[in-house]
């Protein structure tokens, strides 16, 4: 590994072929320093970054490739998306979508082997891939960065140049008070939730409202692509499983949470194709999976990524977690979301999505009004559970009403 300044890497991306694909720590740990670079470097590239943040290089020239769209990249003309379950994307490095360089985020060496910190991910499969083919792999490392285990370890060996800085992590701000409508979801979901389960939930309003409703639990074990504070919650109130690791891919929260999981041999890393793989997940005890999304219809199918036939997000793992959960003994899967969506001001359960379907054949869907079990029931029970359970009452005539004409009543 040879530490250069930015100069340098200039000077290291000139050996790059033409339009090279540039493969990102994406979601919150963008090693911004390195892309500013690139930017200023290349005139064509591909960018790579999964949940791409506002700010990233958008203008002629650059293409802005994902499997799962972010804030920087919903909407932009030159989104390239490439749809993929999220265990999968790994191996699109391989067969389709081969790197010419990796830029990391990484924290400082600690006997020779830097860390990936905060996010593994799809990161050890491009840095794998890129060496093969005789790329660039480059480290911008962060002391601020917290140091982590597992599939996050890399040895400096491997790494041709690094880049060091001292900048604040992107961090969760004071979490909005939770309503009484995620509340109440929150409370349906953990009832469900058997003793000793093991987790996978994301970010957001119900997944944190359901964790907060948690806390009573014991032995809990957390198996999933991503956690944030709550998680540190349920730990501080004695609900985790101390003997058992806490399995992740990547983290994004408050700095006490980076605090917390820096040194923390708890906390395994693991890359997207061992975190996100349906056999793994199966053998998780009473693997829970709770998810959310846009919309669910009266067939049970899920929209969570599309809006008007926009992409706005993408598949995610949200169907690895859901087909491993219901094949873990005693496992379930959950689709928790509000029945009314308050910006788009209209019911979240609808006759047929008009929407390309992101998952299907969850256990139960969960709204504040209630809850419909779905896998194991006939299609007719699925949708009268929906109407009558979860659907806003002021919808329900209008939804009985398409179930007839649909052949579900």
């Amino acid at each position: 590994m040879i530490t250069i300044d930015t100069p340098g890497l200039a000077r290291a991306l000139h050996a790059l072929p033409d339009n090279p694909r540039v493969v990102v720590s994406g979601n919150h740990v963008i090693p911004w320093d390195l892309v500013e670079v690139v930017d200023r470097t290349l005139e064509r590239y591909t960018l790579h970054a999964l949940n791409g943040p506002a700010g990233l290089p958008d203008r002629d020239g650059v293409t802005l490739e994902t499997s799962f769209v972010g804030p920087g990249q919903r909407r932009s003309p030159r989104l390239r998306y490439v749809p993929s379950r999220l265990s999968l994307v790994p191996m699109l490095f391989r067969r389709t979508l081969p790197p010419d360089a990796v830029l990391l985020h990484c924290a400082p060496p600690r006997d020779g082997v830097l860390s990936l910190g905060l996010e593994v991910n799809v990161l050890p499969a491009a840095h794998e891939m890129v060496r093969e083919r005789g790329g660039i792999v480059v480290a911008l490392i962060n002391d601020q960065m917290p140091y982590t285990y597992g599939d996050a370890l890399i040895p400096v060996e491997q790494v041709d140049y690094a880049v060091h800085t001292s900048s604040p992590l992107a961090a969760a701000g004071a979490a909005a008070p939770l309503g009484q409508d995620a509340l109440e979801i929150g409370r349906r979901v953990a009832e469900r939730v058997p003793e000793g389960a093991t987790l996978q939930m994301g970010i957001g309003a119900v997944p944190d409202a359901a964790l907060a409703a948690l806390t009573g639990h014991h032995g809990l074990r957390i198996w999933t692509e991503m956690f944030s504070d709550g998680v540190l919650t349920l730990d501080r109130a004695g609900a985790l499983d101390d003997g058992h690791p806490l399995t992740t891919s990547f983290l994004f929260g408050s700095q006490e949470l980076y605090d917390w999981v820096d040194g923390n041999r708890r906390v395994t890393m693991l890359r997207t194709e061992r975190a996100n793989d349906p056999a793994l997940i199966a053998r998780q005890r009473m693997m829970t999976s709770i998810n959310t999304a846009l919309e669910v219809d009266l067939f049970a199918q899920a929209n969570a990524s599309r809006i008007d036939a926009r992409i706005h997000s993408g598949t995610g793992g949200q169907t690895d977690f859901i087909v491993g959960a219901l094949h873990s003994p005693g496992g379930q899967a959950m689709i928790a979301l509000r029945s009314w969506h308050p910006k788009a001001d209209v019911s979240t359960i609808v006759p047929l999505l008009d929407e390309p379907v992101t998952s299907v054949q969850q256990s139960a869907v969960v709204t504040e009004h209630g809850t419909a079990l779905i896998w194991g029931h006939s299609e007719q029970d699925q949708a009268a559970g929906l109407i009558e359970s979860c659907a806003h009452p002021r919808v329900r005539d209008e939804l009985w009403e398409e179930a007839h004409h649909l052949g579900l009543a």
